[in-house]
């Protein structure tokens, strides 16, 4: 199931999914519906570079859950979710690589100082297709001691392919009790399905959003067609990602939000 939702979801990006019309529109070009194919791929893009889709399709995701202005005075735990490390390349440079998300260790790295007492767990293993390369956690280990966290200090759970895992493995390996206050660190545009497997998992966190994608004004945003269909992917990734979590019951809600007050 891992390997065939990879190869769905791959299909079913913006990105993949204009390509794809557009070769299936040429390679029927004789056709009248062939020629469809085209005119409405080329459409596509030219939307997409022309007005802020990408911002349309990110900007509810990255304000689904509120920045933590106020820390709390106590923390039990900090856990943060895989997808800053390039493990791939990681491994072939002998170096940890981080990506876009790297902001979720540095942030977990600052809070692990605020907080000297609370447990620590980095939960990610490797979300490639080729599994048993390497893992995430490999080189997290690494970074983390490079930085100066004590090596011992965190616990390293390397086994996880999803989100679902990282939820479901991690609460079998700490065992949060239920009165614990947990901060759960992620993007903050993976942070609605994130949350709501976690609450699924019987795990009740403290989210605290980093890395966010879209801003209040729309100047000064990238003229580059691969730049933005970079974060219409990465949104239509989060709205398919949580279709499906709802849809298989791995969430409580179709879109995970805050929860109101006494709940």
């Amino acid at each position: 199931m891992f390997l065939i939702g990879k190869f769905l979801t791959i299909a079913m990006l913006p990105a993949a999914f204009l390509v794809e019309m557009m070769l299936i529109g040429l390679i029927l070009h004789r056709m009248r519906f062939g020629r469809i194919l085209v005119v409405t791929a080329a459409l596509g893009m030219a939307t997409c570079l022309i007005f802020p889709v990408d911002q349309w399709a990110v900007r509810p995701l990255d304000d689904r859950f509120p920045r933590v202005t106020i820390p709390p005075a106590h923390v039990d735990g900090i856990i943060v979710l895989g997808g800053s490390i390039d493990d791939l390349t990681s491994e072939d440079r002998q170096m940890p690589v981080t990506g876009t998300a790297g902001d979720r260790l540095t942030t977990f790295v600052a809070l692990a100082r605020r907080y000297p007492e609370a447990k620590l767990v980095f939960t990610g293993g490797s979300g490639d297709i080729a599994q048993g390369v390497t893992n995430e956690a490999k080189w997290v280990q690494i970074l983390f001691e490079e930085l100066g966290l004590p090596a011992g200090r965190v616990i390293y759970e390397n086994h996880s392919r999803t989100t679902r895992e990282n939820a479901t493995d991690s609460f079998s390996l700490v065992h949060p009790a239920p009165n614990e206050t947990w901060i759960l660190i992620t993007s903050a545009s993976h942070m609605p399905r994130s949350v709501g497997v976690f609450r699924r998992a019987g795990w009740h966190v403290l989210p605290w959003p980093v890395g966010y994608m879209s801003r209040d004004r729309l100047h000064g945003y990238s003229l580059s067609l691969g730049a933005r269909m970079a974060v219409l992917d990465w949104a239509a990734h989060e709205w398919i990602g949580m279709a499906a979590y709802r849809a298989r019951g791995w969430t409580d809600a179709l879109f995970p939000g805050p929860l109101s007050p006494g709940e």
